[in-house]
């Protein structure tokens, strides 16, 4: 027997009103966070001499060193913002009782 997803709740234009600020808050910790996770990721994938990771106009590195950091980082920092995205509008639910999102 198949389990049906489960919907969350629809909230109101007030909770979306509400939860902007909450939100934007939330995404800039979550960046704040993301940026020391891939630091921490690009030194264990990359070991270079250097803890940064290559950016575009760094002539010393290759396309594919480029390419591979912005990859990687992108990857994170999608995750961790939806990670965060998501637990902040739970706690938004469970403090007002609304879903702030659609």
């Amino acid at each position: 027997m198949r389990q049906q997803p489960k919907v969350e709740a629809q909230g109101g234009k007030a909770a979306r009103v509400l939860y902007k600020p909450w939100g934007i808050v939330g995404s800039l910790v979550a960046a704040l966070i993301a940026r020391q996770v891939f630091t921490v990721v690009w030194t264990k994938v990359v070991p270079v001499d250097s803890d940064d990771p290559p950016k575009p106009l760094e002539s010393e590195y290759s396309l594919g060193q480029v390419v591979l950091a912005a990859t990687i980082q992108g990857a994170i920092f999608a995750v961790v913002k939806a990670l965060f995205q998501r637990a902040s509008a739970r706690g938004f639910q469970r403090w007002t009782g609304e879903w702030p999102g659609d």
